[in-house]
C-alpha cells in the first residue's frame, strides 16, 4: 500500500466500498502479478445492511465499522485521494490531491449520493427534534432513542421515489419501531405511518402480498405517492409532493427519513454518465456503452436492478470474468441476471427474506416459502451474512 500513487497503473478502481474491495480481491486472487489500484480516500469500511438492526436497537453501531486497511487485498495499491473526474478519451482519472492517473481499464463501483440537502430544512435537524435516519453512521443510534422514547403521536416513515440504495430499508425499520410500541404497550397511543414516493410498498408481487397483510394487521397507515420534499423541525411538520403537484403536509413526532439518492457528482457531471448520472454500462456484462476498457457495478452503475450488497455479489464475478477477457482481447460471455436480495426485516427474529432477478421473478435460494417470515432468516440477515460479508465477499471468496 502507498500513500503516493504512481502516474499509471494496468487496473484502476475507483471506489473501495463492497463492490471495489470484492472486484480487487478477485482480480488478485485469479492473477496475483496484476497491477491493481484503488482509489478510495475513507479509512473506516462500513457494513451497512445492519444499520437496520442497529436502529432498532439489536446491535451497537461500532460493530459496523472496521479499518479500510485490513480488507484492501495483498498486492494492490491503495491511492488515499478523491476522484474529481474522468477523461476516458485519455484513460485518465482527476484526482483532488493533483494530477492524472493512467489506466489500461478502468472499474467505476463508488456508490451512491446521500442528497439530504434536496429536503428543504432537513440540513442541520437531522439527529435531533425527532428527525431521524437509518442511512448515516453518524445518525443511526438517534434511530433507536426516538424509538425507544417514543410516547405517543405519529411515526412517520419516508421513502424516495426514484432509486435508493437498499430499498427495503426504509419499511424495516419501521416494522421494528411498530413491535417495540406493542411489546411496550403503547401502540394504541401512536399512529405508525409510511409515506411513500412510490405506488406500493414492495415491487415484487410475492413479497408484496406478505407485507399488505402484515399492514392490515398492524394497523399502519399507508400514503403512498407521497415524496417528502420538507422538513419543519421546530413545529414537527413534514411536507410532501403528490404526482399532481399538490403538497400534503404531515405533523410527526418522530420521523425517520431515507434521503433521496443519486450518483456522486464528480460521475454525474462526466463523460462516463448516462442521462441520470449513472455509469452507463450493459446490464449484462456490466461493460460501458461507449468506452470499452471501462466496467461499472454496485450502486454507481446503471444496472436496473436493486442496489444492494447481494446484488454485488453476483456482479462482481461477471465483471472480473469480462474484464480479464477484455484484456486477453477474447468475448465477455459472463452475464449477470439482475439478482437481488432483500432481507425484510419484519421484527425481531422476523426476516422475509426477497429474492429476485431483473424481471421482478423470485429465484430463491431455500427449499421453502421465503414470502413467510422466518427466524432462520433472521439468523441468517443478523449474524451469518456480515460473517460472510468480512471475511467472504470482501476477501474474494463469495
Amino acid at each position: 500500500m502507498t500513500d503516493k500513487p504512481k502516474n499509471h497503473h494496468s487496473i484502476v478502481i475507483v471506489g473501495g466500498g463492497t463492490a471495489g474491495i470484492c472486484v480487487a480481491a478477485r482480480l488478485l486472487l485469479a492473477d496475483p502479478t496484476l497491477d491493481v489500484a484503488i482509489v478510495e480516500p475513507s479509512t473506516t469500511h462500513y457494513y451497512q445492511p445492519l444499520w437496520t438492526l442497529v436502529g432498532g436497537g439489536q446491535f451497537s453501531r461500532e460493530i459496523t465499522a472496521r479499518p479500510e486497511a485490513d480488507y484492501i487485498p495483498p498486492g494492490a495499491t491503495w491511492i488515499r485521494d478523491h476522484v474529481e473526474g474522468f477523461v476516458p478519451e485519455r484513460d485518465a482519472v482527476m484526482l483532488r490531491g493533483g494530477g492524472e492517473l493512467h489506466y489500461d481499464q478502468l472499474v467505476v463501483c463508488a456508490g451512491i449520493q446521500l442528497d439530504w440537502r434536496a429536503i428543504e430544512g432537513l440540513t442541520g435537524a437531522l439527529g435531533s427534534h425527532g428527525i431521524c435516519s437509518n442511512y448515516s453512521y453518524d445518525t443511526v443510534a438517534y434511530t433507536w432513542e426516538c424509538i425507544s422514547t417514543l410516547r405517543g403521536g405519529r411515526a412517520l416513515f419516508t421513502a424516495p421515489g426514484k432509486a435508493i440504495k437498499c430499498g427495503g430499508a426504509p419499511q424495516k425499520i419501521m416494522w421494528l419501531a411498530e413491535e417495540n410500541l406493542r411489546k411496550r404497550g403503547i401502540r394504541g397511543a401512536v399512529e405508525v405511518s409510511c409515506a411513500f414516493a412510490g405506488p406500493r410498498i414492495f415491487g415484487v408481487a410475492k413479497y408484496r402480498r406478505t407485507l399488505e397483510k402484515l399492514v392490515v394487521e398492524r394497523e399502519i397507515v399507508t400514503r403512498f405517492e407521497h415524496d417528502l420534499i420538507a422538513v419543519d423541525a421546530e413545529h414537527k411538520r413534514a411536507t410532501f409532493r403528490r404526482p399532481d403537484g399538490q403538497t400534503v403536509e404531515l405533523d410527526y413526532e418522530m420521523l425517520h427519513v431515507t434521503p433521496p439518492q443519486s450518483a456522486p457528482d464528480f460521475i454525474k457531471h462526466s463523460p462516463i454518465a448516462d442521462r441520470e448520472g449513472w455509469v452507463e454500462v450493459d446490464k449484462y456484462t456490466t461493460q460501458h456503452i461507449r468506452f470499452p476498457n471501462v466496467f461499472s457495478l454496485g450502486d454507481c452503475s446503471s444496472l436496473p436492478c436493486s442496489k444492494t450488497g447481494a446484488a454485488v455479489r453476483k456482479q462482481a464475478p461477471v465483471t472480473v470474468t469480462n474484464l480479464l477477457a477484455f484484456r486477453a482481447k477474447r468475448a465477455l460471455e459472463a452475464r449477470y441476471d439482475g439478482y437481488s436480495s432483500c432481507p425484510l426485516v419484519t421484527g425481531v427474529g422476523q426476516v422475509v427474506l426477497a429474492e429476485f432477478d431483473y424481471d421482478g421473478e423470485p429465484c430463491e435460494s431455500f427449499p421453502f416459502d421465503q414470502a413467510q417470515p422466518r427466524y432462520s432468516m433472521y439468523l441468517l440477515k443478523a449474524y451469518a451474512l456480515p460473517e460472510i460479508y468480512w471475511n467472504g465477499m470482501l476477501r474474494g471468496r463469495m
